[in-house]
């Protein structure tokens, strides 16, 4: 079965997103660009994707209120979620978490830690290369989430039920990060700089291995549509 998934696309200019999530994800990708208030009509999907941005989930823009409405609806349906970045941050403030602003900005090829409990992230090293680009933070879990993943600066991965968020982003090819980091203007030159000589092929590398959770993700989306009884969207909600 082809999977319907809700790529929910945070970004201003989506275009970046687009491309990396539709090479990466084995799936039929229905895109809304959910900063000009695009949101679905229904439920109708077997599970549903959050993308980063450059907002903040704090920000008091009725976009964001309107997106994290319809998908606090859609988690009450049992829709699995994948959360990336910015996603991550919704998915945490929708479920009852905090995100605050961070003293420091976390970007470029980062190692991250995770736990090897968690299905998102099987088959990956339990210490393992991403690249990273964000100032705000997770920085209290929703109540009842499981955090799975994390480094020095925080919270990494955490799941609640069919859902699942990541701070970093493993949908980036080198394109992008360049793109993003270039754009930093509110970073030091030499910082934006290191971060550029850093974007190289052998880093690239390491970090297609966190690839493997958009795997991981689709067969957790088919394992949950197999064992639901109601139709498509209207998955029985996990207890977990």
């Amino acid at each position: 079965m082809s999977l319907r998934i809700a790529l929910l696309n945070a970004a201003h200019d989506g275009t970046a997103n687009r491309r990396n999530f539709r090479r990466e994800l084995d799936a039929d990708l229905v895109e809304y660009d959910v900063t000009e208030r695009e949101l679905p009509e229904d439920f109708a999907f077997d599970g549903c994707l959050v993308t980063g941005s450059r907002a903040s989930v704090y920000w008091d823009e009725p976009w964001i209120a309107d997106l994290e409405s319809w998908v606090g609806s859609a988690i009450d349906r049992g829709l699995p979620f994948l959360g990336v970045c910015f996603g991550h941050q919704l998915l945490a403030d929708t479920l009852g978490g905090r995100v605050e602003p961070m003293d420091d900005y976390e970007i470029g090829y980062r190692t991250v830690e995770h736990d090897g409990e968690n299905d998102l992230l099987d088959g990956v090293s339990d210490s393992f290369t991403v690249f990273t680009t964000h100032s705000d933070h997770v920085a209290q879990l929703p109540p009842g989430a499981e955090q799975f993943a994390e480094n020095d600066y925080g919270v990494h991965g955490f799941r609640k039920g069919h859902v699942f968020s990541v701070q970093f982003h493993p949908e980036y090819d080198t394109e992008t990060a360049e793109t993003v980091t270039s754009g930093k203007d509110e970073l030091a030159d030499e910082r934006v700089q290191r971060v550029i000589d850093g974007i190289t092929e052998e880093n690239y590398r390491a970090a297609c291995e966190a690839k493997q959770l958009f795997e991981n993700f689709t067969e957790y989306v088919r394992t949950v549509q197999s064992d639901a009884t109601p139709g498509r969207g209207e998955v029985a909600a996990d207890d977990d």
